[in-house]
């Protein structure tokens, strides 16, 4: 591996992206059931009363189940809407409905709520390419939900979602990387 941080999560990413799109049909709907518990027990434990929470791309954790679960007991829940300056918005999505955003991200529709928003909620669950041992996240390299993490005074607990092969021993870090309070697999939340 080389020593430079930034070229070790280039390689790091390309192989989980590989090994995320060469994962058999059925391993990925298994996976998704076991999501969906996980993060309905999370926020049983958390008393989360509004969440963030992404739309999953097709080859991520799918969020959707537990999204639809969520909204379903009147949970508010809000959705990322990246933008061009690096930032995150948000939105509740109040249409129902999604489209490709930037970056190939799908995006709920609803009125922009602005950066802030996130200071209100009680639970964030965010995408990730893996998660170690001490809670240091390796996203998928446009920095959007460290800034946001970053930037937040009181942030409430964050949690990663990943396949249980993602949670890893070590990922290399730089100084802007921000960890996570913990991380859900199909198979266990795990606090940091």
């Amino acid at each position: 591996m080389p020593d430079d941080p930034d070229v070790q999560k280039r390689i790091l990413r390309a192989e989980l992206r590989e090994r995320r799109q060469n994962l058999p049909a059925h391993e990925r709907e298994h996976a998704a059931e076991g999501f969906t518990a996980r993060l309905q027990e999370l926020v049983g434990m958390t008393e989360a009363e509004s969440i963030s929470c992404y739309l999953s791309m097709p080859t991520e954790p799918d969020t959707r189940p537990f999204v639809n679960w969520a909204e379903a007991r009147g949970i508010r829940v809000l959705f990322p809407i990246t933008r061009e300056d690096g930032l995150l918005d948000w939105t509740v999505g109040e249409e129902q409905t999604e489209s490709i955003g930037l970056h190939g991200v799908p995006q709920a529709h609803g009125e922009l709520l602005g950066p802030m928003a996130i200071n209100d909620v009680d639970l964030i669950i965010v995408p990730a390419a893996a998660i170690d041992a001490t809670g240091m996240r390796l996203g998928w390299g446009r920095g959007y939900f460290d800034k946001t993490l970053g930037s937040m005074g009181k942030c409430p607990p964050v949690y990663a979602v990943v396949f249980d092969s993602e949670f890893v021993e070590h990922v290399p870090r730089e100084l802007h990387d921000q960890p996570v309070n913990g991380v859900v697999t199909p198979t266990r939340i795990v606090a940091f």
